[in-house]
């Protein structure tokens, strides 16, 4: 889906939505909620603090850290490029951009997040219908279980194992099967 946004300055704001969205395991309203002054970059990648969310609603907040991706699907490069590129050096991360390629100083709205997560789907050739807002928070501990690393709780936050093993379960449907090799 990152690969399907083209290199406007929407498009690489879309980008560092998709890929930091994913990389960070996050909720949509913690994804507009961020502010340049929350982020980071280290050598390793970014560290993001999360001021408040659904499950930190007395607003203690939390850092968590976003590995830096491939060259091609980095969160961390792409995050800058969209914020160099925009002029952004505080406030919201995440804001709309008009037609004239204004960029405002409010910021996107969480049902913004769920329209480019259904906008790329559809560029990207996958069923839309199928996707939303809430595709890159499950997207990750789904693809980071299908790859073998199970620390996926320190990114995504999750505060019930039986709720990420949810999301968890659809990459472990064929692993060790039981009737694998039988016919």
């Amino acid at each position: 889906m990152a690969e399907a946004c083209p290199v406007t300055l929407t498009g690489k704001r879309d980008r560092a939505l998709l890929l930091l969205g994913f990389g960070g395991a996050f909720r949509r309203s913690e994804l507009v909620a961020l502010d340049v002054e929350h982020l980071e970059e280290t050598a390793e990648g970014l560290r993001a603090f999360i001021a408040k969310s659904k499950t930190n609603q007395e607003a203690q907040g939390v850092t968590i850290a976003i590995a830096r991706g491939s060259s091609t699907a980095c969160p961390v490069a792409a995050l800058r490029e969209w914020l160099d590129a925009a002029g952004i050096e505080t406030g919201p991360a995440f804001r709309p951009v008009n037609k004239a390629g204004t960029v405002s100083t409010d910021r996107l709205t969480d049902r913004s997040v769920a329209n480019i997560v259904k906008t790329y789907a559809g560029v990207a050739g996958l069923d839309e219908k199928q996707f939303s807002g809430h595709s890159l928070r499950r997207g990750f501990p789904t693809s980071a279980a299908a790859a073998g690393k199970f620390r996926m709780r320190d990114v995504s936050r999750h505060k019930s194992i039986e709720t990420m093993s949810g999301d968890v379960q659809e990459a472990e449907h064929f692993k060790d099967h039981a009737g694998a090799g039988l016919l």
